[in-house]
């Protein structure tokens, strides 16, 4: 079954109830146009495209070709098992300006993990992207659960490392390769101002994800879409409490 309807409802229902995640950047609109000098320009329109489950040998450039056409920078949100069989890919994604986050070694489940073994899958994740793009532990601490799984007891934790759970707010269930023109089409219809979108340029979804982007960019663009990080999220929302 396909869950794609329910991600809309899941987000309105799980944004009010663990504000300290960021989802979207929703709440910035109201305080552009309030007090537009502290967040940029009150016109723009922001959104950040974020890719899971990679980097992949063969999907993941595929998905940066695209962004270097468009000049698009984007955040990727990685497996360590990946960046280990893959660090010259990892490089060229951190090369670009790309952010990087986490998510897990191997994509098991957060809440299945005890403390010592998710400290350790996320640790070992940031070891991986040390080693293959020289990026220090303290630069790479976005964390977006695999599958969007998480408890109280895991954000607890992720504060107490000083980690940043990252979540989503358009969820086009790419991963289950319900087509290209099905994707898009869901991103359209749920995209707003500080939508943060989910795509997959792993093992599943990965196939189409290039392809997917291709018609999405342009259509975004046209409608004044300006494409920022996850960090530059974080940064925005902070700004406006």
């Amino acid at each position: 079954m396909q869950l794609a309807p329910l991600y809309p409802i899941l987000y309105r229902i799980l944004q009010p109830t663990f504000p300290n995640c960021l989802w979207s950047g929703d709440d910035l609109s109201a305080t552009r146009s309030a007090n537009p000098k502290s967040v940029g320009d009150r016109n723009s329109k922001v959104i950040a495209l974020t890719f899971d489950d990679g980097p992949h040998p063969e999907y993941t450039p595929e998905v940066l070709a695209v962004l270097d056409r468009y000049n698009i920078t984007a955040s990727f949100f990685w497996l360590g098992v990946c960046v280990n069989r893959s660090p010259a890919i990892a490089a060229s994604v951190s090369d670009r300006g790309h952010w990087i986050g986490l998510h897990g070694y191997d994509h098991r489940s957060f809440p299945m993990l005890s403390p010592n073994d998710l400290k350790d899958s996320l640790e070992k994740t940031q070891a991986a992207i040390y080693n293959a793009c020289n990026l220090q532990p303290e630069q790479v601490r976005d964390v977006r659960p695999p599958n969007g799984l998480f408890t109280p007891a895991t954000l607890k934790l992720f504060f107490q490392w000083n980690y940043r759970p990252v979540m989503w707010s358009v969820v086009p269930e790419d991963w289950v390769r319900p087509g290209v023109t099905t994707v898009v089409k869901r991103v359209m219809q749920q995209v707003k101002n500080g939508s943060i979108i989910v795509l997959h340029d792993g093992a599943c979804g990965g196939q189409d994800v290039a392809a997917t982007i291709q018609i999405l960019i342009p259509q975004l663009l046209q409608q004044g879409y300006e494409f920022v990080t996850v960090d530059t999220m974080w940064q925005r929302a902070k700004a406006n409490h």
